[in-house]
């Protein structure tokens, strides 16, 4: 069958464009698929704790102080711990109060917390151990003698106060001036002379 010359350069101009289209497509790369930067960064790493007994602070205690020695007058506080928070215990205090613990970052990486503060969660035998040495202080406090002596308000000495003893007290007496009571005798006699009398009266009148 034969193909008209119309046909025919239809023909061969879109085999034409079909290898055309062929070419780029084996030319073109591969589109990469974009994906989202991720976040680089230390990410801590997990370390063993030393084994035997393990601490947790009580949950009813937001957190609690610990402290370089086993108190809290003499020894600076050097860390916290939150409630609930586990950590190995090393031993206890010469009082068994205070809890020697496993603390990293500090010297050593020990410190000691109150005992009454702390749950066992795994327990052991804890040896007692010593406390450390107690701190030196940066600096001594000094006092200026010439400061002090500006506060001191001096004392000059006097006579001690004399007593003088008070004169003798008069005391004022009186005396008993009242004399007794006397009857005069020729009252009484008449007295009697009148009872006698009227003692007679009356037996005459009882006679009659």
């Amino acid at each position: 069958m034969s193909m008209s010359p119309k046909k025919a350069k239809i023909w061969i101009g879109g085999f034409a464009v079909s290898i055309c289209l062929l070419a780029l497509t084996l030319n073109v790369a591969p589109e990469t698929s974009a994906h989202a930067q991720q976040p680089t960064g230390s990410i801590a790493t997990v370390t063993g704790t030393p084994s035997g007994p393990i601490v947790s602070v009580d949950l009813s205690i937001p957190y609690v102080n610990v402290y370089a020695g086993p108190s809290t007058f003499s020894y600076p506080a050097i860390g916290v711990l939150i409630a609930g928070q586990q950590i190995p215990a090393l031993g206890y205090s010469e009082d068994q109060t205070w809890i020697q613990i496993y603390y990293p970052g500090v010297p050593d990486s020990v410190a000691w917390v109150y005992g009454p503060y702390m749950k066992f969660e795994k327990i052991g035998d804890l040896p007692i151990l010593a406390p450390p040495s107690t701190p030196t202080p940066a600096s001594t406090p000094t006092i200026n003698p010439t400061l002090e002596a500006a506060f001191i308000i001096p004392v000059t000495p006097g006579r001690l106060p004399t007593f003088t003893a008070p004169p003798p007290l008069n005391v004022t007496t009186f005396e008993d001036q009242s004399q007794p009571v006397t009857v005069p005798m020729g009252l009484l006699i008449f007295g009697l002379g009148f009872v006698g009398a009227l003692g007679v009266i009356l037996s005459f009148l009882r006679g009659r």
